[in-house]
């Protein structure tokens, strides 16, 4: 599937493709990219937002309309939608009731429809949210992060979007959309993961006649791995974990049988069946089982188990009439409603730019300043390119491997900032990547470039101890109450909060000698530290022990870059950045 995609806009152009395929029914936005159905029940007094990365398709664009939701973000292969792009889309979707945003439990998506739904809420529109955390792999008291959203999912959307045509209000869609998910439990396992954009090689290996159990949608290797049982045996094991797991509740349940992109139409038909004897023998009733490809993860071969325990009237929200992409396919307990015969009715879609300009981030308190100051800037940008291939490999290891182009990426988009305004070069990072870059880290940067834009005087100059001190603490404060990260993690913050400690004590300090030397080493310890440590948040906690030996990928990065503003101030002292070529990590 990655062999093939466009070599640029290759999100885009799919969104486009979609509704080509659909003509009348979907409405692309280009910048920043959302999709809006054109074709809303009159009824609906709520609009129904939703997103995440791309590369799990159809989930999200492909229950886009009457029966679905109101808008899609889609992100970037396997990254988080940006804040602005979830904004956007949902005070263009608003009704009267407001919105309701349905996210999956991932680090970045968690972040960016926060932001958007506290700047929804700052313009009066009504908002809130159903996070989605089914899947039992990541259940551990460990982590900080939860369980993941998975394909969970397709079933919150499909009963939300029947329960909105029905002119649910926004309080009554929300408490159903947490019931749905408190009822419902997946789990997944691959025999060959995706194939990676980046590299067109399988992201990981797995030797033959084994599994990993317990995988994850972006491609995150699997809890443990095991020899490969006979089929009937592995879904007895599935069924055995996800009623373990599953709550108390009706004996009614609805299986979705979920091909993770490579799984064919044959195999998931004959694992539903064998699901349907597993539950039917435990004396549960199988009213819907829904075999096919919902929540994909780009190519891996491998399916997801779905189970959701069915209060009264769910059965009917599911197999209420839609017109959407997706058909979804008749239960095969065909006792029940027709389902979704109507199908999908198709007409024209259209890609329009945005109804609204881009705001620049400002710093806080400040606006954006052109003093043309360009050494940090210039400096990360040299760095970022050098190890960029290095901390994708590192990424990969322990997420999806998209965190070395996301990193360039944005900063090459600060760079072209720089040179088109003048715009100081810290502040051109903070605009770029509050603004442009997507995913988990994105945004979390974004707010370290931020404060660190106020440290800079105002002339060029080199900001002194005490500015910068500030800065490092405020931006460590800022991801923080995003975030929630803190030391020990396993995150940026265990490079940025050593290094925001170190500038304190300078700053407090009657004649400190090399501040941001200091610093910097302070910061390289606290990367290096986290390959010991078991990652508790973002989506390297996923993984369990298979992230240990990894330093983060994040905190590398600011490492780096408190050495990229040693090696400009304090020359003489500071760590020495790699040179090109030679690039190791650090």
């Amino acid at each position: 599937m990655s062999h093939f995609l466009p070599e640029t806009d290759a999100v885009l152009t799919a969104a486009r493709g979609l509704a080509l395929a659909h003509p009348g029914m979907i409405e692309v936005n280009s910048s920043p990219l959302h999709l809006r159905a054109r074709d809303a029940d009159p009824a609906r007094t709520v609009a129904l937002v939703s997103g995440g990365g791309s590369g799990h398709e159809p989930l999200h664009t492909g229950l886009l309309g009457r029966g679905g939701l109101d808008a899609v973000c889609p992100g970037e292969i396997f990254a988080s939608p940006h804040n602005r792009q979830i904004y956007e889309a949902s005070a263009a979707a608003a009704k009267s009731g407001g919105v309701l945003h349905i996210v999956k439990n991932y680090t970045g998506d968690v972040i960016n429809f926060q932001i958007a739904a506290e700047r929804l809420r700052h313009d009066g529109i009504p908002v809130a949210t159903v996070l989605v955390d089914d899947d039992l792999a990541t259940d551990s008291a460990d982590s900080a992060t939860g369980r993941r959203g998975t394909a969970a999912t397709v079933v919150v959307e499909k009963l939300l979007g029947a329960a909105a045509d029905r002119g649910a209000t926004l309080e009554e869609l929300t408490d159903l959309g947490r019931r749905v998910v408190a009822a419902s439990r997946s789990i997944a396992v691959a025999a060959r993961a995706q194939t990676s954009p980046t590299t067109v090689h399988p992201a990981f290996e797995l030797d033959e006649g084994t599994l990993d159990y317990g995988v994850g949608i972006h491609g995150e290797r699997g809890i443990r791995t095991i020899a490969r049982p006979a089929t009937g045996d592995l879904v007895r094991r599935m069924t055995d974990d996800l009623l373990d797991a599953l709550p108390d509740g009706p004996d009614d349940v609805l299986a979705l049988v979920n091909g993770l992109g490579a799984t064919t139409e044959l195999e998931l038909n004959a694992i539903a069946v064998l699901l349907n004897d597993e539950l039917t023998a435990r004396g549960l009733r199988p009213v819907l089982i829904v075999p096919g490809t919902f929540t994909a993860a780009l190519d891996m071969a491998g399916f997801s188990l779905t189970l959701t325990r069915l209060e009264e009237g769910w059965a009917d929200l599911w197999t209420a009439p839609t017109r959407t992409p997706l058909v979804l396919p008749r239960p095969l307990d065909t006792s029940e409603s027709a389902g979704n015969a109507a199908g999908a009715e198709s007409a024209e879609g259209s890609d329009r730019p945005a109804s609204s300009p881009r705001t620049p981030a400002s710093t806080p308190g400040s606006a954006p300043r052109e003093t043309g100051d360009r050494a940090l800037l210039d400096r990360y940008a040299l760095t970022v390119t050098q190890v960029r291939d290095n901390l994708t490999k590192l990424d990969q290891l322990v997420g999806d491997g998209d965190f070395g182009d996301n990193l360039a990426g944005g900063v090459r988009r600060a760079v072209k900032l720089a040179d088109e305004t003048g715009m100081d070069g810290t502040a051109a990072l903070a605009d770029a990547f509050l603004n442009d870059v997507g995913g988990t880290s994105g945004p979390l940067f974004g707010l370290l470039f931020q404060h660190l834009a106020a440290a800079s005087p105002v002339d060029g100059g080199a900001p002194t101890a005490a500015a910068l001190a500030e800065a490092a603490e405020a931006g460590h404060a800022a991801i923080h109450r995003v975030g929630g990260a803190v030391p020990g993690d396993c995150t940026l913050v265990d490079a940025l909060a050593p290094a925001a400690e170190s500038l304190a004590a300078a700053r407090d300090a009657e004649a400190p000698d090399a501040p941001l030397t200091e610093a910097a080493q302070a910061a390289i310890r606290g990367a290096l530290a986290t390959a010991s440590l078991r990652p508790r948040r973002g989506r390297a906690s996923y993984v369990g022990d298979h992230a240990l030996g990894v330093p983060d990928p994040g905190a590398l990065a600011v490492a780096l870059l408190f050495m990229a503003l040693a090696d400009i101030h304090e020359p003489a002292t500071a760590p020495r950045l790699p040179a090109p070529g030679h690039i190791t990590v650090l």
